[in-house]
C-alpha cells in the first residue's frame, strides 16, 4: 500500500475490495481538470468499494493511499459481492460502514461551507492522528492542500498559526501531534460527531 497507490478510479468499475491494516486512504472527488478535493478518509476501521453493498461498481469519486507504507487485505468484486449476498450479518457490516462514511462526508461538506481554513486543517489532523500510531503524521503540503482545496502557500501559512498554538510541531514531510486537545478546540464541531457515530454503530 504505497503512498499514492490507487485503490478505484473514478468511473471504472471496481476490481477490488481493499481493507487497510495500516495507513490512511483518501476518497476525492476529481473535476473535469483533473483537480482532486478530499471528501472522506479512512484507515483501518475501513474499506474501500462501500458503493458495492449499495448496489453499485462503480463512483465518480477516486480512492488512493494517502499515508502509506503499510499493507491491507484485498478481495476481487465477484467474491466480494458474492460472500455479502450470502450473510446478512456481513450486509448489516458493511451497510453500517456505509452509514458512518456518508455521514463523516457530510460533515466534511458542513466544515468546507462553515469553517476557516485553519478549523478545517485541524479536523482533517485529527482525522489523520486517529488512524496512525504514534503522534507523528506524515503528510506533505501537496497532500494537505488536495485535502483542503486550497493553494499549497495557504497550508503553510495556516500550519504556522496551529504551531504557533502549541498543538503540533512540523518538519519535512511529517507533522508531530503535540496537544490533541488544542487541535479538538480549533477544528470545533466539524470534528466529533462522525468519530462517535462509528463508535455508537460500529466500535461497540
Amino acid at each position: 500500500m504505497p503512498r499514492g497507490a490507487v485503490l478505484s478510479a473514478a468511473n471504472k468499475q471496481l476490481d477490488h475490495v481493499y481493507f487497510p491494516e495500516s495507513g490512511v486512504t483518501s476518497i476525492v472527488t476529481v473535476g473535469e481538470t483533473g483537480k482532486r478535493t478530499e471528501v472522506g478518509l479512512f484507515g483501518r476501521e475501513g474499506m474501500s468499494g462501500s458503493s458495492l453493498v449499495l448496489g453499485t461498481d462503480r463512483t465518480p469519486l477516486e480512492t488512493f493511499v494517502q499515508i502509506g507504507g503499510g499493507t491491507a487485505h484485498r478481495i476481487g468484486r465477484a467474491a466480494f459481492v458474492s460472500a455479502v449476498a450470502r450473510s446478512p450479518s456481513l450486509q448489516a457490516l458493511f451497510g453500517t460502514f456505509a452509514q458512518c462514511l456518508a455521514t463523516q462526508i457530510s460533515y466534511t461538506a458542513s466544515s468546507n461551507a462553515n469553517q476557516n481554513v485553519e478549523g478545517r486543517l485541524a479536523r482533517w489532523l485529527l482525522m489523520c492522528h486517529d488512524r496512525v500510531d504514534g503522534s507523528e503524521v506524515n503528510l506533505t503540503h501537496e497532500f494537505l492542500s488536495v485535502m483542503l482545496a486550497v493553494r499549497r502557500a495557504t497550508v503553510t501559512d495556516t500550519l504556522k498559526l496551529i504551531e504557533a498554538d502549541g498543538a503540533i510541531s512540523t518538519g519535512r514531510g511529517s507533522i508531530s501531534v503535540l496537544d490533541r486537545g488544542r487541535l479538538e478546540a480549533t477544528a470545533g464541531e466539524a470534528y466529533g460527531a462522525p468519530e462517535a457515530e462509528y463508535r455508537r454503530l460500529i466500535a461497540r
